[in-house]
């Protein structure tokens, strides 16, 4: 099977980001399982639980949908519908490719907007509690929030 057109990868992207809104207002469960989807996600959950609805395969941590799941996007004006955007976040997972760490995904929707499982973090270890759910938030706003931006990845 050769690569899909730009015009099908168009469509495609369209119907990512509808399928994803679909969610918004879902509850947020740190470490949520596959399993438990869609009815509680955590951030990386929620968007591998999306891109599967569609045949896409990517793994379900952070760190290894930063270093696996599509190529890289070189900057933020050049994002389209679709892509990932991985940000340090608090509490990070760490590996060779990323030193620092990888904690937060957020999905690109377009016309500057993006979704995410977010969270706040009410208690900390041993027992980490977290309340949130999946949301709309600005591009701007959340590159302001979550900074630093480790890596964009585009899946289609």
């Amino acid at each position: 099977m050769g690569k899909p057109s730009s015009q099908k990868r168009e469509i495609l992207r369209e119907r990512i980001v509808a399928f994803a809104e679909k969610f918004v207002g879902t509850p947020y469960k740190y470490g949520a399982s596959a399993s438990e989807a869609p009815k509680v996600f955590d951030c990386s959950g929620f968007v591998q639980y999306v891109f599967k609805h569609f045949g896409f395969e990517i793994p379900r941590s952070t760190i290894l949908q930063a270093e696996f799941a599509g190529k890289i996007v070189k900057s933020v004006k050049s994002i389209e519908p679709g892509d990932l955007i991985f940000f340090r976040g608090i509490s990070g997972h760490y590996n060779k490719k990323f030193p620092k760490g990888v904690g937060h995904v957020i999905l690109y929707l377009g016309k500057e907007k993006v979704i995410h499982s977010d969270s706040k973090r009410l208690r900390t270890y041993p027992k980490i509690v977290e309340k949130g759910s999946v949301k709309i938030e600005s591009l701007k706003d959340i590159i302001r929030k979550s900074k630093p931006l480790v890596v964009i990845k585009r899946v289609i």
